[in-house]
């Protein structure tokens, strides 16, 4: 009589990619909130308090405002080009993470006859689809930048792609490192990589062999932070194996690694000065991709003479 219902494993698919898509847009909402509130402790303030418990409903109040205000555009502004832009940027912010895998398989407690990943697709070159995918956003941001019309416009679009583009340099040669450590373009075997403990005590993550390489992808994937912190988490903080937790609860782990990364980003926006656009530059060019080179050839070569 239920023939006309799709197969239970589809439906917990497609449930599984309508939960990750409302965490995301969730983690938006949440990212402003924790950086206002962080941003107020470091300057001794305490940020959101009035709308919701302890400004909880603050993220969502500006929703709200910003839907209500009036939109403006330039005048001379091409207004499909213009309105586009922001979608591809935020696509594929969104798309990126359809390969990050946050926990293990599952089968809901017995409810379907094969585990389900908790992941929405488990590709073979996941690291190359991010790369891919992470590089459509600075044809959103040109894409602003020119529709708009406006030489002011266009030329901190031209900065931004710029900046964008030298930094993916070094947080290509970054992941290639880890790379080849794992000896796998996925995602998901590069997390079990990482799995035991060595001397009992310490887990195998790759931060601990590759600290260097953690600290230049962190500098150079400063922009959509909730897919980068979810990607180095499983490339080098083990993704969702931790203590304590029984396997099927290491999603917790996966969550809780995401942010602290997060706070990290959050804390280190507010304490550091920001760079000029000639200094930003300078230091991706002259020093992280110099030394990016190098953790490369280092590893390559560890890699060679150990084994």
């Amino acid at each position: 009589m239920m023939d006309w219902l799709p197969p239970v494993p589809l439906i917990a698919h497609f449930g599984l990619i309508f939960i990750i898509f409302n965490m995301l847009v969730l983690s938006a909402a949440f990212m402003v909130w924790m950086e206002r509130k962080v941003c107020a402790y470091i300057q001794d303030r305490v940020g959101p308090n009035r709308v919701g418990a302890a400004g909880w409903l603050q993220p969502f109040a500006d929703v709200i405002k910003l839907l209500t205000k009036e939109e403006l555009r330039p005048k001379a502004a091409d207004a499909l080009l213009f309105s586009i832009a922001p979608i591809i940027s935020a696509g594929a912010a969104f798309a990126a993470f359809a390969v990050v895998p946050f926990g293990t398989s599952t089968t809901l407690f017995g409810l379907l006859d094969e585990p389900l990943p908790l992941q929405v697709t488990d590709v073979n070159v996941a690291v190359l689809v991010i790369f891919a995918i992470a590089s459509m956003g600075v044809y959103g941001i040109v894409l602003a930048g020119w529709s708009s019309n406006s030489k002011y416009s266009l030329l901190g679009a031209l900065r931004s792609s710029a900046q964008m583009i030298s930094y993916e340099l070094s947080y290509g040669l970054a992941l290639a490192a880890v790379i080849m450590l794992a000896g796998s373009l996925s995602l998901r075997e590069t997390v079990l990589a990482q799995s035991g403990y060595w001397w009992g005590f310490i887990p195998k993550w790759y931060i601990f062999l590759q600290p260097l390489g953690f600290f230049i992808y962190m500098c150079a994937g400063v922009v959509n932070m909730v897919t980068v912190s979810a990607v180095a988490t499983s490339l080098y903080l083990g993704g969702w194996l931790g203590p304590f937790l029984p396997e099927w609860l290491g999603w917790m782990w996966f969550l809780a690694k995401v942010l602290f990364l997060l706070f990290f980003y959050v804390w280190m926006r507010w304490t550091l000065p920001r760079y000029r656009y000639d200094q930003l530059m300078e230091f991706g060019w002259k020093w992280l991709l110099p030394a990016a080179v190098l953790n490369f050839l280092a590893t390559a070569a560890l890699i060679l003479w150990i084994g």
